[in-house]
């Protein structure tokens, strides 16, 4: 690494914002430091999936892929917030990972500090990728690494309780259907839409499909398409279309509202498609809707995986061979289908839905979903981000409106 990334790097080390993505919860468990073997035939993975012990698909697949590469794999995974400062202060020390697997909103932060190698420098060829995921790894015109896998957010609806309110679900096309289907859901008798709006970076990734859906952007958070975004789900409140639950909600106890079977629709994402299978009522999953129409851009979830910087820059072509066999052909279908991910790549999803209907619309979304950095807001996004979710608070707690909120939040970013 030379002198000047070391030096940036170093700065980053102390001022490092770990952003979460709120789709991939990640319980702690095998982990702590390790560093990279000194021997040349051993090459080191680290992740984020402390879920998946030595015995595991997973862990099999790392071995797998490194006796192909002709080294052995050290594989050492980590807590996904815990991954990002391990990162930083490994590369400090010019003893990084051959491999490195992170939370795809953390990629900036690390290109930014010096980290991570481009594509260009390390040959990973990331052409069959789709260019709306590929974007969350991007800055300054330049890619470091590749998605292993997206998730998303969507609308699961109740289909009995649609049918009870004489909805077809088809008529569901733009705010203002969805807003005349909540107001018959409550005449019936039922309860409208739940979502998360805690103030963390879980309510702001489950308003950046209304905010996108809007034709708002994130560098212009009091713009009148971002007021009409938050004043929807206001007026969602005031009209007990939505709970004021919804306030504190983390996407897990959003789900569990909706999983009483009392609700019509629930804002969540593919990681609910095992609970939605147990939830004992028959549902549906449509992308969240733009305001006039079409499919709004939610945000993605997922890891990249990212090739960093080396003293030793001969270790790229042998860490080049990895990163292509976890990506790619039948390891990349297996490895989302573990995950619950949407492939990064037509062609793996294309056999993803063949494999199972019910992933359609999940591709529909992904295809157009968005990453939190793109845009080349980099290392901006979290204050973004949190002035956003602060804005969303302050309004749907009453005190401030849409406009004032979002005036506030725009002035703070600035």
């Amino acid at each position: 690494m030379n002198r000047s990334a070391g030096r940036r790097l170093t700065a980053a080390a102390l001022t490092v914002v770990a952003v979460t993505a709120s789709a991939t919860a990640c319980s702690s468990g095998e982990g702590g430091g390790s560093s990279k073997a000194a021997d040349s035939g051993t090459y080191t993975i680290w992740d984020p999936y402390p879920q998946f012990d030595k015995g595991s698909a997973w862990a099999k697949l790392l071995d797998d892929c490194g006796t192909k590469a002709g080294v052995k794999v050290k594989r050492t995974a980590f807590d996904t917030s815990d991954l990002t400062n391990k990162a930083l202060l490994a590369a400090q020390q010019d003893n990084s990972a051959d491999v490195l697997i992170v939370d795809n909103p953390v990629v900036s932060t690390l290109a930014e500090a010096g980290v991570l190698t481009t594509t260009e420098d390390n040959k990973l060829d990331t052409s069959a990728v789709d260019p709306n995921l590929l974007a969350a790894g991007q800055v300054g015109g330049k890619t470091y690494g590749t998605p292993i896998g997206a998730n998303t957010l969507a609308l699961y609806y109740n289909k009995a309780v649609l049918k009870k309110a004489g909805v077809d679900i088809a008529s569901v096309k733009d705010w203002r259907t969805l807003t005349a289907t909540l107001e018959k859901v409550d005449k019936a008798g039922k309860k409208g839409i739940t979502f998360s709006a805690i103030g963390t970076e879980e309510g702001s990734f489950q308003f950046l499909p209304w905010l996108w859906g809007s034709g708002a952007q994130l560098t212009e958070l009091d713009s009148t398409e971002a007021v009409s975004a938050l004043s929807l789900w206001n007026d969602w409140l005031k009209k007990g279309y939505a709970p004021n639950s919804v306030i504190n909600n983390t996407q897990t106890t959003s789900w569990q509202e909706f999983a009483s079977g009392d609700y019509a629709f629930a804002e969540n994402g593919t990681w609910q498609l095992a609970n939605a299978e147990k939830a004992g009522f028959d549902y549906g999953v449509i992308p969240v809707p733009g305001a006039k129409g079409g499919n709004a851009a939610a945000p993605t979830g997922g890891e990249f995986v990212t090739i960093p910087a080396q003293g030793a820059t001969d270790r790229y072509t042998t860490s080049q061979k990895l990163v292509s066999c976890l990506t790619s052909g039948q390891n990349l279908l297996d490895t989302d289908t573990t995950l619950s991910y949407v492939a990064p790549t037509g062609e793996v999803q294309d056999k993803q839905v063949a494999a199972d209907a019910k992933l359609k619309p999940w591709v529909d979304a992904v295809k157009a979903a968005k990453g939190r950095t793109s845009d080349d807001l980099g290392t901006k996004y979290p204050k973004i981000s949190e002035q956003m979710w602060k804005a969303v608070q302050s309004a749907l707690s009453g005190s401030k409106s849409p406009k004032d909120a979002l005036t506030a939040a725009q002035s703070a970013v600035k």
